[in-house]
């Protein structure tokens, strides 16, 4: 039992003789197998048949007070109820809210006298908390009931060491020669490892990561989830189950197990807690072993509303004006991960009406959007972007968009499309939206070509929200915002200034952030800038003109949303560089 039975005004036992309970003699045996093997009295004196637990729990509940209840017996929790302590604090505490009526919240709690966990429940909930006394049994079942089992990965390992699970696997003669194919199924099919998988993938879903990483090393396995951007590493499986996890991927993505030599790629649908998602999965050799990164990809996480996705009203104006010209070239550019696919999928989304024909090829299509024709880009077959754009040419089209313009060819068809009266819309790995000029003219482009296709350009960065649970503001002096890069103007007279941070919380997972939206940097292609274009100007000399003409820089759109509260100085200064005078 958990109870802190020294809190009573008298020993435990005595009580029980004392209400005839329990017998003397009774007690002095349970004390003297208490001597023997530790533990508390309630625990010995139920595992000698002396006494029931729930007889037990309802005199403990008397002498301290509160109710005691059965679950078993107890009616449906709803989900309101449910949502109003997080997992993390129910299953470290032992307790479940089960009732909620005004402001007094019901919790039921293996040790009623714990203190400490009544005063943070009312400091989380903001309610009263009237505590009932249940059996730690029927609280733990209640908990994987409505908040769903939980099976840890110590637990995964003790069954595989129950059941004699091989020791390490020697690396190097495996990289030499290998296990045969029927041993690598065998293995994938394993119980312990398809839990371990399991476990993984659920727990990547839940934490909404974007992506799985299972890096193998020469005496451990590191697992990280990239959440937020920010990769986080999490428990681990031991090294021996190395090879079994890596078959059971692939034999999950239809891949081939017995080539561990090279690169391998793959794609699969599950439904995990509930949810369908996609997982693009990349198998890579390395020194010890298969390295493996999945990219989750869920369609009900996709924003669709351009609105949401963070621009600033001024760049979001420019925006939907010229994704609305007929034909020409809209490029966003961005490193990977930077949401450009996201931009592009609520842009395609905005404009796909009946009397429009959109074609996309995109290697990989990460989201299938309704009434859009989507093609994959298969480079081993012919396939390729430039191909693939050929093809588009002689399906009547009305806008094109290529997931990326990787070299002079592509980058040419294109520029024939959009002259031939075709909206196209593609990416650039660049770091601003100048910058994607003289990437074109790098790639052998023409200026004269540029300035007659390239109608905007797009540049944006995802930028880590401040978690609403644990927001704090704090003040700072007006020299140290300027020194980061706001303009006087934008922080008026004040001496101080408000900013926001998060403290970290279950809700976060200690980390201050959740969620993410995107900075924007949207460069309309004036006159001037064509001008310059034309003349082969620097990146910084075309920056300076977009400027002068309204562009608001990423740098800009990062520090209002610092002013604003969302996200703070410290993502603004990882995401973001500053803008040179």
């Amino acid at each position: 039992m958990a109870v802190k039975q020294s809190v009573l005004k008298k020993k435990l036992g005595d009580l029980l003789v004392d209400v005839g309970i329990i017998t003397p003699q009774q007690l002095e045996d349970a004390l003297e197998e208490q001597k023997k093997r530790g533990g508390t009295l309630g625990v010995i004196l139920m595992s000698l048949g002396y006494i029931t637990e729930d007889v037990l729990l309802a005199f403990l509940g008397k002498q301290c007070g509160v109710s005691y209840i059965s679950l078993s017996e107890y009616g449906e929790i709803t989900e309101e109820i449910i949502k109003s302590v997080p997992e993390s604090v129910v299953r470290h505490q032992t307790l479940i809210p089960i009732a909620k009526e005004n402001n007094l919240l019901t919790v039921a709690m293996a040790d009623p006298l714990n203190v400490f966990a009544t005063d943070d429940l009312r400091l989380m909930t903001g309610c009263d908390i009237n505590v009932v006394i249940a059996s730690e049994n029927e609280i733990k079942s209640a908990i994987d009931k409505y908040y769903g089992g939980k099976t840890s990965m110590d637990d995964i390992v003790k069954d595989m060491e129950s059941k004699g699970a091989d020791s390490d696997v020697d690396v190097v003669k495996e990289m030499d020669g290998g296990k045969d194919i029927t041993t690598l199924e065998s293995e994938g099919e394993d119980a312990p490892v398809i839990k371990i998988v399991n476990l993984l993938l659920s727990g990547a879903v839940k934490a909404k990561a974007s992506d799985i990483h299972i890096e193998p090393y020469e005496k451990s396995l590191r697992v990280r989830y990239r959440i937020d951007g920010v990769l986080h590493e999490v428990s681990a499986p031991p090294k021996r189950t190395q090879n079994a996890m890596v078959s059971r991927l692939k034999i999950m993505s239809n891949l081939d197990i017995a080539e561990r030599r090279l690169p391998q790629d793959g794609r699969i649908k599950i439904k995990v807690i509930n949810k369908e998602v996609d997982l693009r999965i990349s198998v890579l050799p390395t020194a010890f072993g298969e390295k493996v990164v999945m990219r989750i990809l869920d369609a009900s996480s996709l924003c669709l509303d351009l609105t949401k996705l963070g621009f600033e009203p001024e760049a979001l104006a420019v925006y939907q004006k010229n994704m609305q010209i007929p034909y020409g070239i809209i490029l966003v550019t961005g490193p990977t991960g930077s949401g450009k696919s996201t931009t592009l999928y609520s842009t395609l989304s905005q404009l796909n009406q009946p009397d429009v024909n959109i074609s996309t090829i995109e290697d990989p299509v990460e989201y299938v959007l309704e009434g859009i024709n989507q093609v994959q880009a298969r480079a081993d077959i012919g396939l390729t972007f430039a191909a693939g754009l050929k093809s588009f040419l002689r399906q009547d089209p009305d806008i094109i968009m290529v997931g990326e313009i990787r070299d002079t060819e592509t980058a040419e068809i294109a520029i024939n499309a959009a002259l031939t009266g075709h909206l196209v819309f593609s990416t650039l790995h660049t770091n601003d939206a100048p910058g994607a000029v003289t990437r074109l003219n790098n790639m052998g482009i023409e200026p004269f070509l540029t300035t007659s296709t390239v109608i905007m350009v797009v540049a944006q960065r995802l930028v880590r929200v401040i978690c609403q649970h644990c927001k704090e503001s704090y003040e700072v002096t007006r020299e140290v915002v300027i020194s980061t890069g706001i303009s006087e103007k934008e922080i008026g007279n004040t001496s101080k200034i408000k900013l926001y941070r998060g403290k970290g919380c279950n809700e976060c997972s200690n980390t201050g952030y959740r969620g993410r939206l995107a900075c924007y940097e949207v460069m309309e292609i004036s006159d001037k800038i064509r001008e310059l274009i034309l003349d082969r100007a620097s990146t910084h000399i075309v920056k300076q003109s977009a400027v002068e003409n309204g562009m608001v820089t990423l740098r800009q759109a990062a520090l209002r949303k610092v002013l604003a509260g969302t996200t703070t100085v410290e993502e603004m200064m990882r995401i973001t560089f500053a803008d040179v005078g």
